[in-house]
């Protein structure tokens, strides 16, 4: 993170109670949400905090548990229910929402709380009925955008309507926790939302998880590399990671380093569109699609690797790249979004500019041609994650965003009061082209 990002002031706090909604917790994982939640989860519990997660149940797992000092209640799925696929996403995540708001308040039947948290939109509609039924400030975590996953394009109703959602939620809460300076100025962009109200906190990481033992990392090494330099993907298939600019980069450096593999690790709708672009450029020797790799195998991967690249169109934050620093990689991404704040040219990494694979393959180049310097922004990369992003560090911020809407949140009644004199709840504008650049 550049030094001058604007981080909220961290003071000491005192115990809270502390309501978190989530549709992903362990162990339902779909993205990097679910891990998430769960470290900082145990991370408030361990510094003292009372923390209860209300979530998604799936088959196996228990209604109610209490594990890593957190207690757990998972909704489960109401007899009538849809489909989690793309054309039903948002009849299944009301349906998901009902069952979701029960669950709360069954959890708030035992016990008081001082603060809602909800995590992104999928759960809007139960945190701001919880939060005014107990009359409790909102916290809402923004961890990404419609408009942004889609690059400024929202071309479908559904489209419209999550942005829509992600713009009420904003504006209900008292405080909203972005993850960079850069997902601060959008939240308070897209959304309307002072950014005054929006707080800095990045997304942490348990950096000795990410160290892989030697003997794991020679293995990797000599299961994925050739005589050359061994570059690194992890991460989903999707347009917007940016992977066919680094496909498209590849043949500059097998030029350059005969020899070279590029490992691809991750999994998603993109892929079948890479694997075809790979053939066609004659590259199925040389890139190697893995499929997605869990956390006892990614850091052995990312460890072994001359180079790790986040080539992304869009990054809120940029968690692979404080996952592949821990492991030991050096570091090539894209300047773009909270991955530009992560990374100091020629100090933690080098940095290109996104959807460019010239300059992608200028980038890697310079980390494989100089293993004096490859070395030394992975060192100091490494240093930087535990010093930064350790999630103690995140969690003292999270409670003291917590203390803050306490201070200023407003009972129900006199904000029910100024919407009134207001002349009623504010619109919201939905546009109908695009909406920003990335």
């Amino acid at each position: 993170m550049s030094p001058d990002a604007d981080v909220i002031d961290i003071h000491p706090v005192r115990h809270q109670r502390v309501l978190m909604l989530s549709w992903e917790y362990p162990p339902v994982l779909v993205g990097g949400l679910g891990r998430h939640v769960h470290a900082l989860s145990v991370a408030l519990a361990a510094a003292g905090h009372e923390v209860t997660v209300v979530t998604r149940h799936i088959e196996g797992a228990p209604l109610e548990e209490y594990a890593d000092g957190v207690r757990i209640l998972r909704a489960p799925e109401d007899p009538v229910t849809f489909p989690l696929a793309t054309p039903a996403l948002l009849a299944w995540t009301m349906a998901f929402n009902h069952t979701l708001t029960r669950t709360a308040l069954r959890a708030a039947e035992s016990g008081e709380y001082d603060v809602v948290h909800a995590h992104d939109w999928l759960v809007a509609h139960a945190a701001v009925t919880i939060s005014e039924h107990l009359d409790l400030p909102l916290v809402t975590t923004i961890h990404a955008t419609e408009a942004g996953r889609h690059q400024g394009w929202l071309p479908d109703e559904m489209n419209r309507t999550i942005h829509g959602v992600e713009h009420w939620v904003s504006n209900s809460s008292t405080r909203v926790i972005a993850c960079s300076g850069y997902m601060r100025d959008q939240v308070a962009t897209l959304f309307d939302v002072p950014a005054a109200r929006v707080d800095v906190v990045p997304n942490g990481v348990d950096d000795r998880a990410w160290q892989a033992r030697p003997r794991e990392v020679a293995v990797a090494r000599a299961r994925f590399a050739a005589d050359g330099p061994l570059v690194g993907y992890a991460g989903r298939l999707v347009y917007e990671k940016g992977v066919q600019h680094l496909v498209e980069a590849v043949p500059q450096l097998r030029r350059r380093h005969p020899g070279l593999r590029v490992v691809i690790a991750g999994d998603g709708p993109y892929r079948h569109e890479l694997q075809a672009r790979v053939h066609g450029l004659g590259l199925a020797e040389t890139i190697r699609f893995t499929g997605f790799l869990d956390e006892s195998r990614l850091p052995a991967l990312l460890g072994a690797t001359d180079a790790t690249v986040v080539p992304s169109l869009y990054e809120p934050f940029g968690m692979i790249a404080l996952e592949a620093a821990a492991a030991g990689a050096p570091l090539a991404v894209a300047a773009t979004g909270g991955l530009a704040e992560i990374v100091e040219p020629g100090v933690t990494g080098v940095t290109f500019p996104h959807s460019d694979p010239d300059a992608l393959a200028g980038a890697v180049d310079q980390i494989v041609s100089d293993e004096v310097f490859a070395r030394r922004v992975a060192r100091h990369a490494r240093t930087m994650v535990s010093e930064r992003y350790a999630w103690t560090t995140i969690a003292t911020s999270t409670a003291a965003s917590y203390a803050t809407a306490r201070r200023e949140h407003l009972p129900l009644r006199t904000r029910q009061a100024a919407v009134s004199l207001a002349g009623g709840r504010p619109k919201i504008a939905i546009p109908e082209g695009r909406l920003l650049a990335v």
